[in-house]
This record gives structure tokens, sequence and C-alpha cells, in this order.
């Protein structure tokens, strides 16, 4: 007989984990950096939401009581999740992700060991198709963050809170799981206080964003006039070194001007023109500095799309290498 409590142990877990990845999925949906991205967070989030319903069923399935725990819970690892992202460094928030569904994919594989010889087949396909799933998203995160580890354009934008203030800190650890079947069975009233909490955390983090987008906002353009006033005094003096690097800094900030790009007559291409342009590129830094500029000036969807793929592409051959 196979061992129900394990399993059944395993589908609580990976319902709860699951919900976080929705609500991550969602939140991360604002941080898209083009449409194509932001409509496969879409469908991520939707796809987390079909899995948690398959899940449940598995549950019922195993005549497991039912968890009205865990969507509060998994509402507020995710808030809490991003609240702390707040004070840490994009990368690290990516690594926190990463760590989210390398787990639900060690989970999920262990659930398809409990099931392989004589678990419930059902629960054992699915657990193969999480499995399958989890493997997908893992695969794109790491892409990810090799784009981010190239300096970008990554698929996913950094908030303006971790733009502003870019500090670092640890990676916000996922509460601990409540399996305890009184306890759902007193849930609902502890449910319904969660929701009301959920939304008060809701609002401090809309609201935190909004303070830190005006703040950013006062911020860069200040800091923008005074890197171009820095380069141009750095150059005639002579320091190369210091204006190659205040380059890079207005590069990676869309700051140069079209005829510091590598491409001849930018301005002037059509958004044809110039997504063959950007897939003609050879290096990352001339992929990063066509694609800033891009977003900055005339944020073309096309071409912005040309650019992350084109910069995706040599991340995937780092990773790969």
């Amino acid at each position: 007989m196979p061992d129900t409590t394990a399993i059944v142990s395993q589908l609580r877990t990976l319902e709860q984990l699951t919900r976080t990845e929705n609500q991550v999925a969602r939140i991360r949906v604002a941080q898209a950096r083009t449409d194509g991205v932001r409509r496969e967070l879409e469908t991520n989030a939707s796809n987390a939401e079909r899995r948690i319903g398959r899940i449940r069923d598995a549950l019922r399935e195993m005549r497991a009581v039912p968890d009205v725990v865990g969507p509060v819970v998994g509402s507020l690892a995710a808030l809490v999740k991003s609240a702390g992202e707040q004070a840490q460094r994009f990368d690290e928030a990516l690594l926190g992700d990463l760590a989210l569904e390398r787990q639900l994919l060690d989970r999920a594989r262990y659930l398809v060991a409990l099931t392989t010889t004589d678990g419930p087949v059902t629960v054992n396909r699915l657990a193969q198709e999480l499995v399958e799933a989890h493997t997908e998203t893992v695969d794109w995160l790491s892409t990810v963050l090799a784009e981010e580890a190239l300096g970008g354009p990554a698929a996913l934008r950094a908030t303006p809170l971790q733009v502003v203030r870019g500090g670092v800190t640890q990676v916000v650890r996922l509460p601990a799981r409540v399996t305890a079947d009184g306890l759902n069975r007193a849930g609902d009233t502890i449910a319904r206080a969660g929701i009301r909490a959920r939304d008060r955390m809701q609002a401090l983090a809309e609201n935190a964003d909004r303070l830190a987008r005006d703040t950013r906002e006062v911020l860069e353009v200040g800091f923008d006039a005074a890197l171009d006033r820095a380069e141009a005094v750095t150059r005639r003096e002579g320091a190369d070194d210091t204006a190659a690097a205040l380059h890079e800094t207005r590069r990676d900030r869309g700051l140069l001007t079209a005829g510091e790009l590598p491409v001849s007559g930018y301005d002037a291409l059509s958004g044809k023109d110039a997504v063959t342009a950007v897939r003609a590129l050879g290096s990352v830094e001339d992929v990063q500095a066509v694609a800033r500029y891009e977003e900055k000036h005339k944020n073309r969807t096309g071409v912005v799309t040309a650019a992350r793929n084109r910069h995706a592409e040599m991340a995937k051959a780092t990773v790969a290498s």
C-alpha cells in the first residue's frame, strides 16, 4: 500500500507553494518589460490557478480534509516576499523566485516517486505534469538571471524602490506550513481575518511603491544631467577610464544620444528596419545600448521585444556554456 500520509503531506505543501507562486506571478506582471512577457506571466498565473484546482481534486481523491488556511498563508507569503524584496537587490529577488520554483520541482519529483509503484494513477500523472511545468519555469528564471548578470535588458524590470535603494538583504523565507487538520476545521475565521490583513498589507505595499516611483523621478532628473556633465568633463581632462565607466552608466540608463548608438542613423529607421538592425548586433553591450535608448525614447514594442529576444539568446548561450 502507498504511504498516503506522505502523499497527502506533499500535496498540501505543493498547494500552498503553488498559491504563493500564483501570487508572485501576478506581482511580476507589473515588472514585465514587454507585452509578450506580460502575457506569459499572466498565463503562468492562470496555469498556477489550474494546478491549485487539480491539487485540491487530488486531495479530495485521497479523502483529505480541505485546506482553508493554505489560501491565506499562500497569499500572505507572496505579500511578505514582495514587501521584503523592496529592500533587496533585484537579482536577489529573482533568486528567491528561483528557489521557490526549485522547491516546487523537487517536491513534484518526490511525489512522482511516492506514487510510481502503487500510488493513485491520477496523482502520479499530476505529479509528472508538475515536474514538466516547474522545469520550464526554472529554465526561464535561469535565463532571466543570466540576462540580469549580463547587464540587461532582462525580461523583468526592477521595481522603483529596488532601483532607488539597491539594498542588500536576505531573501524572505516562506512561512512555515500549517498542516493540522484541526486548524483547518477552525480555519474559516482565521481565513477571513487573514484576508483583511492581506488587504491592509496590499494597500501599504501600493503606497510604498507610489512613493518610491515619485522619489525616483525626482532623483533621476538631476542624476542623469550630472552623469552627462561628468562624462564630458572627465573626457576633457583625459581621465579615460572614468569617462568609460560614466559612459557605460549612461548607456545602462538609456541616456546615450542617437549618434552614440552602434546603429548608424538609428532615429531615422522604421520599426521593421530597427528590428533587423537589432537582430544583427553581435555584442551584449550594443544590444543593451539600443534597447535602453529605444525604451527611453520611441519605446516601440516590436523593437524592444527584438532587443530583449536577442539579449536572451546571448544569455542562454552564457548559461549553456
